[in-house]
């Protein structure tokens, strides 16, 4: 079976699909919270699975890494305006030392394809 890569470089790809699954690399975002740094990060996961064939109501899972689990209520207030309702994912969240200071917050998914 073939593996299809997008925006593949030297580190890592940002989106591969393998047998109709959709894994994406995670995502940080630009801004100085974390609401809006996760708006940031939703909004290229939109991108990344529109160009991967998929959307958001096909994510089957999610992990969301927070720097600080006290940012939890504010990371969920974007995601809750966000995400769809009617095909809500798997959803883990967890804290970790991201890769650099400024990160807030990482998100990675894996979806079907439409």
């Amino acid at each position: 079976m073939t593996i299809t890569r997008h925006e593949t470089g030297p580190r890592m790809s940002h989106a591969n699909i393998f047998n109709g699954v959709v894994y994406l690399a995670g995502q940080v975002g630009d801004g100085e919270t974390v609401k809006a740094q996760t708006e940031s990060i939703l909004t290229e996961i939109d991108r990344l699975l529109a160009v991967a064939g998929s959307s958001k109501s096909r994510i089957l899972s999610a992990q969301i890494w927070l720097s600080d689990m006290a940012d939890f209520a504010e990371m969920n207030a974007a995601w809750d305006a966000w995400v769809d309702p009617a095909n809500t994912p798997a959803r883990a969240t967890g804290e970790a030392k991201l890769a650099a200071p400024k990160y807030k917050v990482e998100i990675i998914v894996v979806a079907a394809q439409d």
